[in-house]
C-alpha cells in the first residue's frame, strides 16, 4: 500500500485497506465489501483466489459506483 490517498477520485481520506493493487479509505473499503457481498457469498471465496489483475478488474467495476461525500 504505497498509495497515500484513497483510490476514489477527490477522496482525501487516509488509506485503510488494499483493493487490488491500490488502496481505499475505511469508508470506501466498507462500501466495496458490501458491494462484493451483494454479488453473492461465493464472491468472497472467488475474490480470495483471484490474481491481482483480476482483482483490479473487480475493483474497477465497483469504482464506477463509488462516490465521495463532501
Amino acid at each position: 500500500m504505497n498509495d497515500h490517498m484513497c483510490l476514489i477520485q477527490d477522496c482525501a481520506a487516509k488509506v485503510y485497506a488494499p483493493a487490488g493493487t491500490r488502496a481505499l479509505c475505511k469508508e470506501h473499503f466498507l462500501h466495496f465489501v458490501k458491494w462484493r457481498r451483494r454479488k453473492g457469498a461465493q464472491m468472497f471465496h472467488t475474490y480470495g483466489a483471484m490474481t491481482m489483475e483480476e482483482r483490479n478488474t473487480e475493483v474497477g467495476k465497483w469504482q464506477v459506483t463509488a462516490t465521495v461525500d463532501k
